[in-house]
């Protein structure tokens, strides 16, 4: 095996152009870990926000952005079992996954889903991690409920989008251009809101309010959802893309029985996330092996081109997933 890989670093917090190639060692999985060699890996908003200096990663992860990647198992740790050496994976990382080998936990890998390739299955770790345990687990959402999800275009978006109509919930979204709301349409929502066009508030209002809103934009759109929620209605926060910080009457929420919360995964426990792979695995991922759902693939560039790859995510044009081909 190599000992050094290829690898992208964040020279110092800024734009995508902070991004260069470099060389590492190659990691060495500990106990409990899988080391994986990287064929695809999925770029993301946190990615981002970790180049900029804004989402610093855990003491003991990576410093290489990365958290989902896809690839083959080569070596495994101590204390490892029900994987093997040559298993193919997808999985959740704590960091490293611009480069060409990564370590995790092995039960934050699941297994590539039946019909699908490296590629797509690259796509599916970050995206479903979030979206299940934000809008499942803690939002609580179910059958017949009315859900809103901001940004439907995006890899959260896409995805939210089909779980929640899979699992029986009417679902409503925003989105930024009349391309994207048919996107979302066509992966099963019941209604898109084009925002730079209409409100989505009295949109919801008339259906009665929504049950469930899942929201990365914060800022401004924090009490408008508030207004957009039916009584006992759920807000689950899991970004801000306009800022955390707003004025807000929280006599609404007494008076409504409102339940606002929110979380992000990467700081959470190593269990918390082989939990959350394990509901995944038994409830997801059949749909995802019959075609039910999958991810919706936007772009692919080559390792080397992972500033092309950041500049295409931050100019929000694109819709579903963008890639690294680290192999």
């Amino acid at each position: 095996m190599k000992q050094t890989m290829r690898a992208i670093e964040i020279t110092e917090p800024g734009g995508p152009n902070v991004l260069r190639m470099t060389s590492r060692p190659v990691p060495e999985p500990g106990y409990g870990d899988v080391l994986i060699r990287v064929a695809y890996a999925g770029v993301n908003r946190p990615d981002a926000l970790q180049r900029a200096g804004a989402y610093a990663p855990p003491p003991t992860a990576s410093d290489l952005p990365g958290l989902e990647a896809s690839g083959e198992i080569i070596a495994m740790g101590a204390g490892v079992s029900g994987w093997q050496v040559g298993d193919e994976v997808c999985a959740l990382l704590p960091g490293g996954g611009y480069a060409e080998y990564a370590i995790t936990p092995a039960a934050h890998c699941l297994p590539v889903p039946h019909g699908m390739d490296l590629k797509q299955a690259a796509c599916l770790p970050e995206t479903f991690f979030t979206v299940f345990s934000n809008v499942f687990t803690r939002g609580r959402l179910t059958a017949g409920e009315r859900f809103l999800v901001h940004g439907g275009s995006s890899g959260i978006g896409t995805t939210a989008i089909q779980l929640a109509h899979a699992f029986g919930a009417r679902v409503f979204t925003t989105a930024g251009s009349d391309e994207k709301c048919e996107a979302c349409l066509a992966l099963g929502a019941e209604h898109a809101i084009n925002y730079r066009k209409d409100d989505f508030v009295p949109v919801l209002k008339d259906e009665g309010g929504a049950h469930l809103i899942l929201d990365m934009v914060g800022g401004d759109y924090i009490p408008r959802n508030i207004s957009a929620l039916a009584d006992d209605g759920r807000l689950v926060q899991i970004a801000f893309l306009q800022g955390p910080k707003v004025e807000l009457n929280f006599a609404q929420m007494m008076m409504r029985r409102l339940t606002i919360t929110g979380s992000t995964l990467r700081p959470q426990s190593d269990l918390a996330k082989a939990r959350i792979a394990s509901d995944l695995r038994e409830a997801v991922w059949p749909m995802l092996g019959t075609g039910q759902i999958g991810p919706v693939m936007d772009s692919e560039f080559d390792l080397a081109d992972v500033i092309a790859a950041h500049e295409r995510m931050e100019s929000s044009t694109h819709i579903g997933k963008i890639v690294l081909n680290v192999a």
